[in-house]
């Protein structure tokens, strides 16, 4: 009985554990979201002012 005891507090210190990275991962994942989205509208801000077509809208070259 002991072993299963320290074997269910063992995986609830576990599960604990990747909670808490997942919630970290999430956090990461949107404060990078929102860096990638800053970065983009930069960028289509610069093309803008550049007068060239916006990169997302180019062919690619070979058509």
């Amino acid at each position: 009985m002991t072993g299963i005891e320290e074997q269910m507090a063992h995986l609830s210190r576990m599960v604990e554990d990747l909670s808490d990275m997942v919630t970290r991962q999430g956090r990461e994942i949107d404060q990078l979201k929102r860096r990638v989205g800053l970065l983009m509208e930069r960028e289509a801000e610069r093309e803008s002012l550049a007068g060239a077509i916006p990169l997302a809208d180019q062919k690619p070259p070979h058509w």
